[in-house]
């Protein structure tokens, strides 16, 4: 491939899942083979002659081949402003910039502006030609690489047009978006209900039990929503799960250790019983301790399915939060009160 200078992508590591997605933001997906060709010894005349009648995907520019090697690329402009007898060869770009099928779409897109080149040239490994890239692809690309990095900067997991749209979208898609994460939440809420019901004896036979399950759970949720939120901010800037989950699981049960052991001495003062202070301190060491495990778990499992994080997280993660802190915490008490 004489003369033609090449641009390699160094492959980029991708976290599990995400590597269909990396396939269809390369310039192997943007590439088309419908482009007018011609070899080096063709003259311009005959070239553009053999043009007319013909539909294209571009036709800003010819690619200059031997046999399934490119040689150079010339533009329309040349072609028109040549004498009709002068040979391709002679006028064509012969080290236009080119990229290999897995490069992101981003950089060549980029590279392209920086030559000043209206379409960008693909070749494969073994320095076949793959095909062009339109000028109006890379346009493409260029606005949705700034629109992917405005929303990164405002923090939304999809592009800021997605984001924008769910802001200022109508009250009836409002709902469509929310009310089924929160229908599950209120079965959720009727579940707990159940659970507490089926404790009704013993919290009769030590009423002071049921003092604390708002705390517990409040805790519980509150523990959880810092780590969904650190989450869903991760995958909106392109950081996996992966990365930070086990730093978050170990703050879970350090934050239910501090919280559990700032509560034990605070309960067992206010209210005289040292069983209840550490039924609850126990109760908040594992029930934190679930909560980061959860709001790990949810974000990244919605987030593969495709949904959006910031609509289905935060209940569904809530009322699996409160229904587990309810269960730990009254088979804690009664356990240790009882």
């Amino acid at each position: 491939m004489s003369g033609v200078r090449e641009v390699r992508e160094t492959p980029r590591t991708a976290d599990a899942g995400t590597e269909l997605t990396d396939e269809l933001r390369t310039a192997a997906r943007h590439a088309s083979r419908n482009v007018p060709v011609a070899a080096p010894e063709d003259a311009a005349g005959a070239v553009l002659e053999a043009m007319r009648g013909r539909r294209y995907d571009s036709a800003a520019v010819v690619a200059v081949l031997d046999g399934d090697r490119l040689r150079g690329l010339v533009t329309l402009e040349r072609l028109l402003g040549a004498p009709a007898t002068t040979p391709v060869g002679e006028i064509m770009d012969d080290a236009p910039p080119v990229v290999a099928p897995s490069t992101a779409q981003e950089r060549a897109a980029w590279l392209a502006v920086q030559h000043a080149e209206p379409t960008l040239a693909v070749v494969d490994e073994a320095g076949r030609f793959a095909g062009l890239v339109p000028a109006p692809t890379l346009l493409g690309v260029l606005l949705e690489e700034h629109d992917e990095d405005m929303a990164r900067l405002g923090g939304f997991t999809g592009s800021s047009a997605s984001a924008r749209s769910a802001t200022v979208e109508p009250v009836l898609r409002r709902l469509y978006h929310r009310l089924p994460w929160l229908l599950l939440g209120l079965a959720g809420a009727l579940l707990a209900a159940v659970i507490v019901g089926r404790f009704e004896e013993h919290l009769a036979a030590e009423v002071l039990i049921a003092y604390f399950v708002p705390g517990v759970v409040y805790m519980a949720d509150a523990v959880g929503t810092q780590t969904e939120a650190l989450v869903i901010r991760g995958l909106s800037l392109g950081i996996g799960v992966r990365r930070i989950a086990v730093r978050e699981v170990i703050t879970g049960v350090l934050l239910g250790a501090l919280l559990g052991g700032l509560a034990l001495p605070m309960v067992w003062a206010l209210w005289g019983r040292a069983d209840v202070a550490v039924a609850v301190a126990l109760a908040l060491l594992a029930a934190s301790s679930i909560a980061s495990v959860i709001a790990l778990a949810l974000p990244w499992l919605i987030h593969r399915l495709g949904k959006d994080p910031a609509f289905g997280s935060g209940p569904l993660a809530t009322v699996i939060q409160d229904v587990l802190t309810v269960a730990i915490y009254l088979v804690v008490a009664t356990a240790v009160v009882l």
